[in-house]
């Protein structure tokens, strides 16, 4: 698994980009990344990378998702209809 950081300050802007002088109002670090690598279950595999450009490299256990498979529950908190609705077009389409 790979994934990069999405590192961002306020010089990484052309100085020619049409509404540079709107970002005087922001922060030197516009965003600070933050990238992270989470198993199924939610632990940390790699990262989080804060505050610099990067990227994460984790090997990944894909027997986990077997596991993970049994923790969703379709019939539990999962099956809410206020929040959750599925709708089929049921006519051919071309």
């Amino acid at each position: 698994m790979i994934s990069t950081s999405q590192y961002v300050t306020k010089e990484m802007y052309r100085q020619d980009l049409y509404g540079q002088d709107d970002l005087e109002n922001f922060p030197e670090e516009i965003s600070r990344g933050g990238t992270t690598i989470v198993d199924p279950f939610g632990q940390y595999v790699e990262g989080p990378l804060y505050s610099r450009e990067g990227i994460l490299y984790a090997d990944l256990d894909l027997g986990v998702l077997d596991e993970a498979h049994y923790e969703f529950d379709p019939i539990g908190h999962y099956s809410r209809p206020v929040v959750f609705r599925l709708v089929v077009n049921e006519p051919p389409q071309r």
